[in-house]
């Protein structure tokens, strides 16, 4: 019997790794979608690569696109990431850490994909509870994507298949993410989640990512293995 494709949009952090070990463990042919979009650190790529081969996905896909020419966030730009945030003031605003229309932009590729793949779901890791406040990580965009992918391709509109749209994180809490993806196996040590890792994929410890991916852990009652070059506070 076929298996259902479904493309997942892979970073190589914890959320998109959990999200793509679930998305297999309910039975799709998993495509990853991973993007090489001008991103200050190159580590984030190789750890999409390990957990790809790890998982055993049927196709993993790294495009390029060049999100420097627009500029606008830590993660693209000569900007500082912000480092040691109280946890308590993670999210209350967008930080520059928010790269312009980013989910926009990888989920209408992961769409292009999809219809090619006459794949009816696409996956994204998104979480709007433990998270920085970006404004494309909501329900309310995910669900506004989803209608307007619905009116905009062939696929739907003429060939009578809807796209579902995924995120099957999106309420739950980083301790809940973490206690998930052990649950379902998944090697958290293959994963990189820092946005200022070194050049040898160290995570820093003090940027927002890693201190709400440490509260993860802290809160799961188990040792995150990924290597810190030091641990901020929290």
């Amino acid at each position: 019997m076929t298996r259902a494709k479904a493309v997942v949009l892979l970073s190589g952090g914890m959320d998109s790794t959990t999200t793509a070990a679930l998305a297999m463990s309910r039975g799709f042919d998993v495509h990853a979608l991973t993007f090489r979009y001008g991103q200050r650190h190159q580590a984030e790529l190789e750890a999409a690569r390990r957990v790809a081969e790890r998982l055993g996905v049927a196709q993993h896909v790294v495009l390029n696109i060049d999100l420097r020419h627009l500029g606008g966030s830590a993660l693209t730009a000569d900007i500082p990431v912000p480092k040691d945030t109280p946890l308590d003031a993670i999210g209350r605003h967008i930080p520059v850490t928010y790269v312009p229309a980013r989910n926009t932009i990888f989920l209408s590729f992961a769409l292009g994909l999809a219809e090619v793949l006459e794949a009816s779901d696409i996956f994204l890791g998104a979480n709007a509870l433990d998270y920085s406040g970006y404004p494309d990580c909501r329900p309310e965009f995910i669900q506004a994507f989803e209608k307007m992918a619905n009116l905009a391709t062939r696929a739907a509109t003429e060939q009578g298949r809807k796209l579902t749209i995924h995120t099957p994180l999106i309420q739950l809490s980083k301790r809940e993410i973490v206690e998930l993806g052990l649950s379902l196996g998944v090697d958290y040590g293959l994963t990189v989640t820092c946005y200022d890792p070194s050049s040898d994929g160290a995570a820093c410890g003090r940027c927002e990512a890693c201190l709400l991916r440490l509260k993860g852990f802290r809160e799961a009652g188990t040792e995150d293995p990924a290597v810190y070059q030091t641990v901020g506070p929290g």
